[in-house]
């Protein structure tokens, strides 16, 4: 099994031996059976940028650590820890976080939720625990957990993203592993972040992690995902999943800084469901990657929902980040702000887009979608390609959008108070993307504006 495990690409012989490894129920083995049928069938779409580059038949699917998860970090092998060591996610998590929980590769090998928050009811488990939950009794899971996990798990397990939607969903669906599930009971509101970090750390290999979250009615909840790689020569693959439930009156902020190496080919997914008053805030600062194509969506299902995204990309040399955002509203009095931003410099090409779709029955809803691009230089690109397609006459939708350079006379002016020229534009860049630092915890915010500062390096 450990032999067919270890060998690059996909088959059905692959996506046994890693169904059977982890001991799956059936439904599970058979969804991944259908993700293989669907990556097979599926072709990539004309406007989607070139990943030729990507030798996917070189990727290896499935790394193994060889350690068991811990929830200390005194138990986490010593070279493992030295990484997240340098990330700095275990002083993070006692000064800033509720519980953290850290992939090495395809691997968790650390999972923990600080007590206090686990007796308000907060479930906080790596993804394939919350699986197993499916195959046990549901009165001995109620009996541990209060609620039946696993049946929470089956209801919405990879039904927000189906195998069939594109090629690298069903990519997903077929090699999935690691990630997060986390279930905020109602009525409770966790008052500090939680946070999970992916480190994509081998060479050539793919990570494939899916998150899960269930907000029930009346909560609230922050989550913050982080995700880094280091340099390699060879490509590496990032096709994770998340999907959200926000129920009745509750709330949840999403919030991602990715930091990428530009070896890595950055093809995630990312959807939320949400219910009658409703509330999804996407938070999302796109850094790294030779390709990233990333566009979080709302699903407006129930009355008054909302849904607001704020977000910047920076596409550096040899980069081609093509982010945005979509929503769709299906009811009455739903409302949705997308704010995206992005900044290419070094001849880099960053592409916007973004979709509002407003059915019919989503009378007086409004939907405005707000995007801008910064160009460092004379060499990168900057596009936006917005999407507005509107069912319902009693709908209130507008689209802004607007491409510039920095200012010779702002640097100028800048110059003359005694301030540097790198400074100066580094000034202006950071006003440029003060709607996202300002949505994130400090040193959220600090982490985004380094690797901004490091982007700039040498665009004067």
């Amino acid at each position: 099994m450990k032999k067919e495990l270890n060998k690059k690409g996909i088959t059905s012989e692959y996506i046994l031996a890693l169904s059977k490894k982890k001991q799956e129920p059936e439904w599970l083995l058979e969804l991944r059976l259908k993700g293989l049928e669907y990556w097979n069938k599926l072709t990539m779409p004309k406007w989607a940028p070139d990943i030729s580059e990507l030798a996917l038949d070189d990727i290896l699917m499935y790394v193994e650590t060889g350690n068991e998860m811990v929830s200390s970090w005194d138990e986490v092998p010593k070279k493992i820890k030295e990484t997240f060591d340098k990330l700095g996610i275990p002083e993070a998590e006692q000064e800033h976080l509720a519980g953290v929980g850290a992939q090495y590769d395809s691997e968790v090998i650390y999972h923990n939720l600080k007590e206090r928050i686990a007796k308000k009811g907060v479930i906080y488990l790596p993804m394939e625990e919350a699986i197993q939950l499916t195959k046990k009794k549901k009165e001995e899971v109620i009996a541990r957990y209060g609620v039946d996990v696993g049946g929470i798990v089956r209801e919405h397990f990879m039904k927000l993203i189906s195998e069939k939607d594109h090629k690298f969903a069903a990519l997903h669906a077929a090699v999935w592993s690691g990630g997060s599930f986390i279930y905020i009971p109602k009525r409770v509101s966790v008052e500090i972040p939680i946070q999970s970090y992916y480190r994509l750390n081998a060479p050539g290999a793919g990570q494939f992690e899916h998150t899960l979250i269930v907000v029930d009615e009346d909560s609230d909840l922050h989550f913050i995902e982080g995700c880094s790689a280091p340099k390699y020569t060879v490509s590496n693959l990032h096709a994770g999943s998340v999907e959200l439930y926000i129920k009745k009156n509750s709330r949840l902020k999403f919030s991602t800084v990715e930091s990428w190496s530009k070896n890595v080919f950055n093809l995630n997914t990312k959807r939320a469901y949400v219910e009658e008053d409703g509330v999804i805030e996407w938070v999302t600062g796109s850094f790294g990657s030779k390709v990233s194509m990333l566009y979080p969506m709302g699903v407006l299902a129930g009355a008054r929902s909302r849904m607001e995204y704020t977000g910047v990309s920076f596409a550096g040399e040899g980069q081609v980040l093509d982010t945005g955002a979509k929503v769709v509203h299906l009811a009455e009095d739903t409302y949705s702000m997308i704010n995206a931003k992005s900044l290419s410099s070094g001849g880099g090409v960053s592409m916007t887009r973004t979709l509002a779709k407003i059915t019919k029955k989503a009378l007086r809803a409004r939907s405005y979608t707000d995007c801008k691009s910064l160009i460092l230089d004379n060499r990168s690109v900057s596009n936006a390609i917005p999407e507005v397609k509107v069912e319902c006459n009693e709908a209130e939708v507008s689209h802004e959008a607007s491409v510039g350079k920095i200012s010779d006379e702002a640097v100028y002016y800048l110059q003359t108070r005694g301030i540097s020229e790198d400074e100066a534009r580094a000034l202006i860049v950071r006003g440029f993307t003060g709607d996202v630092s300002k949505e994130l915890p400090i040193e959220y915010a600090m982490e985004m504006n380094n690797l901004i500062r490091m982007e700039m390096e040498g665009t004067a």
